[in-house]
């Protein structure tokens, strides 16, 4: 890593950190700049101004997403493993950068103040890309059709969304392999068989 990559990369982190306590409208580039312990100035030799920062860090979180849904998505025979890869994506981030994800919930998932058409289509490309796993899946006979490829995207990613985002909220940490295989296999299970109760066969 050189040397502008190595600072580029310590201003996001504070960035990132800065943006969790305070939000991105009650933050200043003097904030930014005092928790990397480096100059006003030099924080802008780097970026022009804290939107640019901010666009910064969610490109970190969406080249990883699309990355992986290029890479492992392709490579899963079939919808359980996909959407198992989709959770595990998104509980692995949780654990190892809380502040990026802490930053995607509640500067983009939960708030559409920050959404511009930009950002806003970036996100919508990750809908949809779930949306076509799904239709393809009831194109192949694993899902039913009788509820829209649409609808069942939603219900899904708004479940995951949903629990990571009441561990953010709650400042509660995910740590061991366990915990991660428990949400994942309880969301999956939430998704395919719903929350009425198994009813014994005759």
């Amino acid at each position: 890593m050189s040397i502008k990559q190595q600072r580029e990369a310590e201003i996001l982190a504070a960035a990132c950190r800065v943006f969790r306590r305070q939000g991105l409208h009650h933050t200043r580039m003097a904030d930014i700049a005092r928790e990397a312990n480096i100059s006003y100035g030099l924080v802008y030799h780097y970026y022009k101004n804290k939107d640019e920062l901010f666009d910064a860090l969610l490109a970190e979180w969406w080249d990883g997403l699309y990355a992986m849904l290029e890479r492992d998505l392709t490579r899963a025979e079939t919808i359980d493993a996909q959407l198992r890869i989709l959770i595990d994506y998104f509980l692995e981030q949780y654990e190892q950068n809380p502040d990026l994800v802490h930053l995607f919930i509640t500067e983009v998932s939960r708030s559409t103040v920050n959404l511009n058409p930009e950002r806003l289509n970036t996100f919508r490309r990750s809908i949809i890309r779930t949306e076509q796993i799904i239709a393809q899946a009831q194109a192949d006979g694993a899902l039913r059709t009788d509820i829209k490829a649409r609808y069942l995207s939603t219900f899904f990613l708004g479940a995951l969304e949903t629990m990571i985002s009441t561990m953010v909220l709650n400042n509660q940490p995910l740590k061991g392999k366990r915990l991660k295989e428990r949400i994942a296999e309880n969301l999956l299970a939430q998704f395919f068989d719903g929350a009425r109760p198994v009813k014994p066969r005759r």
